[in-house]
C-alpha cells in the first residue's frame, strides 16, 4: 500500500471519527435533493463560487424554477442565450459569471447534453470531466458540484470542507487529497457522499438543514 493511500485512509478515519463525535451519524443520512431542471443546474453551478448561497444563489435558482419551467433542457437554455441574453435569466450583471454560464451552455449543447439525465451519464466519463475543466472558470470543484447537483455520489471540496478538515486535524489543503479523504470518511460512516457533503456544508455555514438545494423540483 503506497504512502499516499495510507495517508488518505488515516485522514479519512480522523475525519470520520470527528464527524461521528459531532453527530454525523444521525444527520448525514438525510438524502440530498437532486435537480432535474437544467436551467437551475447550470445557474447553481455557475453562481455558487464565492457567493453566499442562502442570500444570493438559492433565491435566484428558486426564481428560475418558478419563472422558467420551460428551461429544463439545454436546447431551451440555448434559445434564452440567443434571444434575450443571460443577465435577465440569472438576475445578474457581472460579466464573469454571465460569460461562464453561456460557455457552459454552449459546451453542453456541443456535447449533446440535453437533460439532467444526459449530464449525469456524461459526468461518469473521465474525458467529459476533463473537457469541462478546460472551460474558462470551471475547475474541479465545479465539476464535482455539478455531479452532486444531478445526483452523483460525490464530494465537492469547498471552503467549508477545507475548514472542517482543519478542525478535524487534517492540515492538507490539496483538492484531490481532501476529496478522497472525505469520500473515504463518508464510506466509513456508511452514509452517502452527497449527504455527507451537504451535512458538512450545513455544519460549517451554520445554515438550516433546508438551505442548500432544498428546492421545489
Amino acid at each position: 500500500m503506497s504512502a499516499c493511500v495510507v495517508e488518505v485512509l488515516l485522514a479519512a478515519r480522523q475525519v470520520a471519527d470527528f464527524a461521528r463525535a459531532e453527530g454525523a451519524m444521525g444527520v448525514a443520512s438525510t438524502p440530498r435533493p437532486s435537480l432535474e431542471h437544467m436551467g437551475a443546474v447550470v445557474a447553481d453551478a455557475v453562481l455558487q463560487a464565492g457567493l453566499n448561497y442562502a442570500s444570493v444563489v438559492r433565491p435566484r435558482v428558486t426564481a428560475i424554477l418558478r419563472n422558467h419551467p420551460e428551461a429544463d433542457r439545454v436546447s431551451a437554455l440555448t434559445e434564452i442565450v440567443d434571444r434575450q441574453g443571460v443577465a435577465e435569466f440569472l438576475d445578474w450583471v457581472h460579466p464573469t459569471k454571465l460569460g461562464r454560464f453561456e460557455r457552459l451552455v454552449r459546451f453542453l449543447e456541443r456535447s449533446s447534453v440535453e437533460t439532467s439525465v444526459d449530464l449525469r451519464t456524461q459526468l461518469g466519463r473521465q474525458e467529459f470531466r476533463e473537457s469541462l475543466r478546460a472551460i474558462d472558470g470551471i475547475g474541479p470543484k465545479t465539476v464535482d458540484y455539478l455531479s452532486c447537483l444531478v445526483g452523483i455520489d460525490a464530494i465537492a471540496v469547498d471552503r467549508h470542507v477545507r475548514t472542517y478538515a482543519s478542525r478535524a486535524g487534517v492540515q492538507s489543503q490539496d483538492y484531490d487529497f481532501l476529496r478522497e479523504v472525505f469520500c473515504g470518511a463518508a464510506d466509513l460512516l456508511s452514509v452517502s457522499r452527497r449527504a455527507f457533503d451537504a451535512w458538512v456544508w450545513r455544519k460549517e455555514s451554520k445554515a438550516p438543514t433546508y438551505a442548500q438545494l432544498a428546492l421545489s423540483l
